[in-house]
């Protein structure tokens, strides 16, 4: 009789990729259910016993603060804004931006709206929070990186632009956080907004006075 085979075990990860592992099993979990949702319910989406996720998180509410934390990271984001072709011209490569950074918001919305659906006191706090000016910093770090990938984008029409590049990146970022807030009656498609930004909001120039009635 032919031996039976040993069952081969799954590789070990080290604790950055476990933490990363449960994260991502977690997020999808914490859009549907907010802090409701059971650590049991991670573990088993995780394929992992609970008493492994407490030896990588000290409690729910440390995992809930590192699903908040991963939605807010441009990791992703970065990586398809410099994925972006710049042999495009500049109307679709900004398109292209909108929806990539829409999405990004849209992601933060997702999970920051779900931590606070059963109210502020279930929500976790920031890791390592401290004053209101490293909140700052901590928030400006993250936009910086977008915005530089955005100046990017508008580079190659550097002779053709009214304003440097990077401070159309900034207004053009800016923007997109304005527009991505959801709630709006009637939102404006991406092109639109582009369209919007790039030649402003009237079809021709001003009419002048003197141009203007009879005689």
């Amino acid at each position: 009789m032919n031996e039976p085979q040993a069952r081969r075990r799954a590789p070990a990860m080290d604790p950055e990729q476990r933490r990363a592992m449960i994260v991502a099993a977690a997020l999808p979990l914490v859009v549907e259910y907010g802090p409701l949702v059971t650590t049991a319910k991670i573990a088993r989406a995780a394929g992992i016993g609970e008493g492994t996720l407490f030896r990588v998180f000290t409690d729910k509410e440390a995992l809930l603060a590192a699903c908040l934390e991963e939605a807010l990271r441009p990791d992703d984001t970065l990586a398809h804004l410099e994925g972006i072709s710049l042999d495009q011209p500049l109307p679709d490569r900004l398109t292209q931006a909108a929806e990539v950074m829409r999405g990004h918001m849209n992601r933060i919305g997702d999970v920051a709206g779900a931590l606070a659906s059963v109210g502020k006191a279930a929500r976790p706090a920031a890791p390592e929070a401290a004053g209101p000016e490293e909140a700052g910093s901590r928030r400006e770090a993250g936009l910086a990186a977008p915005r530089a990938a955005l100046t990017s984008l508008f580079e190659p029409d550097r002779a053709a632009l009214r304003m440097a590049p990077e401070r159309l990146a900034d207004t053009f970022q800016l923007l997109l956080m304005s527009a991505g807030r959801s709630g709006a009656p009637h939102p404006v498609e991406d092109a639109e907004l582009v369209d919007l930004f790039l030649h402003g909001a009237l079809t021709a120039g001003p009419k002048r006075p003197e141009e203007g009635g009879d005689g």
